[in-house]
């Protein structure tokens, strides 16, 4: 019995002495691999240690024997904040670079447009009309005025400006056609009253305004949908990393440095649950973002179904020629109807001139061949106007795929920044699982902030969204909202209820927690509202107003224009 208990204390006695051997051993290990890692990171090695030292002081990682200071686990807390912006931001760029790439390639497309259209409907009608036209030329300077001044942001409803435009005509051939006769303000004002039912240029104007109207919606819209994208992108990329967040990618990143393994990676699913918790908010954007990017896709078909090369080799000059020969052929009974309806005009006491107007309009517009085509000073010629239509289709099936691509970006955010071999290790067996080398066992959580109640990693307040968030989730839905109607040819009109509480177009006027009001009035085109407000709720809803991109805006009529000539045949 005696011989059984000393043999019991030989062995405690062993035991102990095996353990203080490695006690020494840990307290000897040297931490020049540590060293060597946190100066890369761009730190000072003063008061760095050489051997590990008693972790006791340590706030975030395990508090054994560590190489960490207390000023070394602070300057990793703040490394990992910024890496995990950085990381956010890369995995982000390419999808927040297509939406201003592509955005940027529509402007110069439909600007070039615009540009050939304005030269090439001066360029005919100087040759075909000569100083007929050039004597009343400021009638059609004035539509591509008040269209580039309703693309600013102007208060100029476009149906009314496109009814001015022809009621101007009107008066104009009407005068023309009639020079023998003086008539006053109040007479032509009359004449412009008989319009609707005496139809003096035929269906053009009707067909104009309804085809132009409908295919200038998809196409504004879309480029909208394109800013708002690119803004939204944009802002949720600038993530907010909350405290419990920074504590947990202190864990994740650095704390293997503070265990003298400063090149152990993180296990897999220990990334995954550190970054759901994280970006919960984020992942809570993807429906709505998913939502966008499906109208984003059906607008993006109507722009590749009826803008091809087939529907555009027509201009519109020659369409507002074909409507001003129509007015010459009708003249007698347009004449005829107006004095009645109107009243015997008073002679002017000048008779016609030697070459009558008449004459004048005798020479019929004929369409150009192309070879026969004026071209504008820059050069542009009927052939480049096709290659800039088919690169500009080129470009839609270019977007198209790029928005595909963007489906369920903030869900697979996590993933993105967790891939293997890239931040965590492939090796189940051999990374870091929160506090040493081996295998990761807690279950990885799904994504959203109300999943991540249970979340092993990260602490994070379910109750508490994130504001910036929500406003994005807003306008998200303010602009697929403004798709889906776009995509059957209706426009909608957005009141931003803040606007009036608001000194300037730059934002809402919220504060935190507060939601944007949106009054939804339905219209079906060709009407379309003259206030740039629904551009002005989509940014508010944001948080900021879309920045103007007037070049882009201007030339959208352009790509309308020339986009439906064929259907008037």
């Amino acid at each position: 019995m005696c011989a059984m208990w000393r043999l019991q204390v030989a062995l405690c006695t062993l035991s102990v002495l095996l353990s203080l051997s490695s006690a020494g051993e840990s307290k000897a290990r040297s931490c020049s691999e540590v060293r060597q890692a946190y100066n890369v990171k761009g730190f000072s090695l003063v008061n760095v240690p050489h051997q590990e030292i008693s972790g006791e002081h340590l706030r975030v990682c395990p508090q054994g024997y560590t190489c960490c200071t207390s000023e070394m686990e602070d300057n990793l807390h703040q490394q990992s904040k910024q890496e995990f912006e950085i990381l956010v931001e890369e995995s982000s760029r390419n999808m927040r670079t297509t939406f201003v790439s592509r955005h940027k390639k529509f402007d110069e497309f439909f600007l070039e447009l615009l540009d050939n259209s304005e030269k090439s409907l001066n360029s005919m009608f100087t040759r075909t009309y000569g100083k007929l036209y050039m004597q009343n030329s400021e009638v059609f300077q004035d539509l591509f005025t008040e269209l580039k001044r309703y693309y600013t942001g102007g208060n100029v409803n476009l149906e009314e400006m496109l009814n001015d435009f022809w009621s101007r005509l009107l008066e104009r051939m009407f005068q023309l056609l009639n020079s023998q006769y003086h008539f006053t303000d109040d007479y032509l004002e009359c004449v412009s009253k008989y319009a609707d039912q005496l139809k003096p240029f035929g269906d053009v104007p009707r067909k104009l305004k309804a085809q132009v109207t409908r295919a200038f919606i998809a196409a504004r819209t879309f480029v909208q949908g394109l800013m708002v994208g690119r803004e939204v992108a944009n802002r949720v990329a600038k993530v907010n990393v909350v405290p419990a967040c920074v504590r947990a990618l202190t864990k994740m990143l650095y704390c293997p440095y503070c265990r003298g393994m400063p090149g152990l990676k993180p296990c897999h699913n220990y990334c995954h649950n550190v970054m759901r918790g994280c970006l919960a908010n984020q992942a809570d954007l993807d429906t709505e973002w998913n939502l966008f990017i499906d109208a984003m896709l059906l607008v993006a078909d109507r722009l590749e179904g009826p803008f091809n090369i087939e529907a555009v080799i027509e201009p519109v000059d020659i369409k507002i020629s074909e409507a001003i020969m129509t007015m010459q052929d009708n003249s007698m009974t347009v004449s005829a109807k107006v004095f009645q309806g109107c009243g015997q005009p008073k002679p002017s006491g000048i008779g016609r001139s030697a070459r009558g107007i008449s004459d004048v309009f005798s020479a019929r517009f004929r369409p150009f061949t192309p070879e026969e085509r004026p071209t504008t000073a820059a050069g542009t010629s009927l052939d480049r106007l096709r290659a800039v239509w088919r690169t500009m289709q080129h470009s839609v099936i270019d977007i198209k795929e790029k928005l595909k691509e963007s489906k369920r970006f903030w869900t697979n955010l996590p993933d993105d920044i967790c891939a293997k071999g890239k931040l965590t290790e492939s090796d189940e067996e051999q990374c870091w699982n929160s506090h040493t080398k081996g295998r990761y066992f807690p279950e990885v959580v799904k994504e959203g902030l109300t999943n991540q109640q249970n979340n092993p990693e990260v602490d994070v307040d379910i109750t508490r969204p994130d504001t910036l968030i929500r406003q994005q989730i807003m306008a998200l839905r303010v602009m697929t909202n403004k798709l889906k109607n776009a995509y059957n040819g209706n426009d909608i009109y957005f009141q931003d209820s803040s606007d009036e509480g608001s000194s300037s177009g730059s934002g809402s006027g919220c504060t935190d927690g507060c939601t944007t009001e949106l009054v939804f009035v339905g219209t079906e085109a060709p009407v379309i509202g003259a206030d740039r407000s629904d551009e002005r709720a989509a940014a508010a809803a944001a948080g900021k107003s879309l920045s103007r991109e007037p070049s882009l805006l201007l030339v959208m009529f352009a790509l309308t224009l020339w986009a439906m000539q064929t259907q008037w045949r």
